[in-house]
């Protein structure tokens, strides 16, 4: 699931909730999303984690994590 999938069901102010936890803009966030940037591997995992698993690490970086099966 990309960030974007996981954001269309959420309530308002949940990508600035997400950008807090994380530690990051929510300008940031928002580029990630809109994958202009990527994550690097730590925020990944912190991603996958914040999201219990929704996104996963390889979703967003699968250069670094390959699919996980």
């Amino acid at each position: 699931m990309t960030l974007e999938e996981y954001f269309k069901d959420k309530p308002r102010g949940a990508k600035s909730d997400l950008a807090t936890a994380l530690g990051i803009s929510r300008t940031w966030l928002a580029l990630i999303i809109n994958h202009l940037r990527e994550p690097s591997a730590v925020l990944c995992t912190q991603i996958e984690q914040l999201t219990e698993g929704s996104v996963t690490r390889a979703d967003l970086r699968p250069d670094l994590f390959g699919k996980i099966r």
